[in-house]
């Protein structure tokens, strides 16, 4: 990886290697001058015709076995999101193409009907957006997401959410229905209340506050909300988790719940070089704690572990977390549990009993 500093708005501008790649190239100089190519950081959105879009997992970790994601990259740029090594399977860089060059699935809607009218389709709550943020800036023009809510609502399906932008507000009308019937929860993920640490962190997310103001938004059009402080990360946010808690309680924020910084893959090579431009002076504290609570490692994937880590560290944070839910009074750490009894793919009849 050849570090490089992140502009304004982006959250690298790395390309590291990508790991399917047959071969590697490094620039070497032989003397010779050569007219390079200036890096741009402009965002590029190529359009997928999908052949499905509903994906399925049977981890135990989250709380859901499929979901529907719009977009593949993400121009929030968050530095440390899990999905940046997705960006390889399509020969892009986990890096800066991750936040660049952005991928919309043009006919979801098409496919999202088609799937959820296949005969013995059983629904369950559709997770949208969990990969990638479905409100992310592209969702202004390419409204895949809001296409998606209204046939979740057509077909009285429900859906969850989880978002680091207001932009949901604009939406208010269908989820405010969907809430109506019991089909929808809406979580914010808030890592920080300090606007600059959020600039550098997560560029083009919505400011803390503005997060807030649309979860009290939702809250009091009958929304229910959550809270996800993730990622917490070691000596740079996870001394704000109370406030974090407290803050999305006043919001009016029913549930909450909070993770420990995840590094596979391409994204350990990517946070510490964002540490040392950042945090030179802190970095190897960092990791070192990231490592005591992984098994000695920078990551631990393994199932029941990968969420939440282990040892002292780990063990403080948890310890934090249930303190502060019951000092703020939440209910409990799990969304509420969405109504699937009212599916009715349109033109079919719904079940007597």
């Amino acid at each position: 990886m050849n570090p490089t500093s992140a502009p304004r708005g982006r959250g690298t501008a790395s390309k590291p290697h990508n790991r399917f790649a047959p071969t590697t190239s490094d620039a070497e100089d032989d003397g010779w001058y050569q007219e390079q190519t200036p890096l741009t950081f402009v965002t590029e959105v190529r359009h997928e015709r999908a052949k499905t879009v509903i994906s399925r997992n049977n981890s135990p970790d989250v709380g859901f076995d499929r979901s529907v994601n719009p977009y593949r990259g993400c121009e929030h740029g968050c530095i440390y999101c899990f999905a940046r090594p997705s960006h390889a399977y399509w020969d892009l860089s986990p890096g800066i193409d991750f936040e660049t060059k952005l991928i919309a699935k043009t006919n979801l809607a098409e496919r999202l009907e088609e799937q959820l009218s296949k005969p013995g389709y059983v629904p369950a709550p559709i997770a949208l957006g969990i990969n990638t943020d479905g409100y992310q800036p592209i969702e202004r023009e390419h409204q895949l997401t809001r296409q998606a809510l209204e046939i979740l609502l057509r077909y009285r399906h429900p859906v969850s959410i989880i978002t680091k932008s207001a932009l949901i507000l604009r939406d208010l009308d269908l989820l405010e229905e969907l809430a109506s019937l019991n089909l929808v929860s809406i979580a914010f993920s808030i890592t920080t209340l300090d606007d600059e640490l959020k600039r550098i962190m997560e560029p083009r997310t919505a400011a803390p506050k503005a997060r807030l103001r649309a979860m009290k938004t939702l809250h009091e059009h009958g929304v229910p909300v959550g809270l996800m402080a993730a990622p917490m990360i070691p000596m740079i946010n996870d001394m704000e988790l109370e406030r974090l808690l407290e803050a999305g309680r006043e919001a009016g924020a029913s549930s909450a719940g909070y993770v420990l910084l995840r590094l596979p893959l391409e994204i350990a090579g990517l946070f510490e070089e964002w540490l040392q431009s950042h945090f030179p002076d802190r970095a190897e504290h960092v990791m070192s704690l990231i490592r005591q609570s992984r098994g000695g490692q920078n990551y631990d994937s393994r199932f029941g572990a990968r969420m939440k880590g282990e040892g002292h560290f780990a063990e403080l944070l948890a310890q934090r977390f249930r303190l502060a839910r019951r000092r703020y009074g939440y209910d409990g750490s799990k969304r509420a549990v969405l109504d699937c009894s009212q599916f009715a793919p349109p033109g079919q009849q719904m079940g007597l009993f």
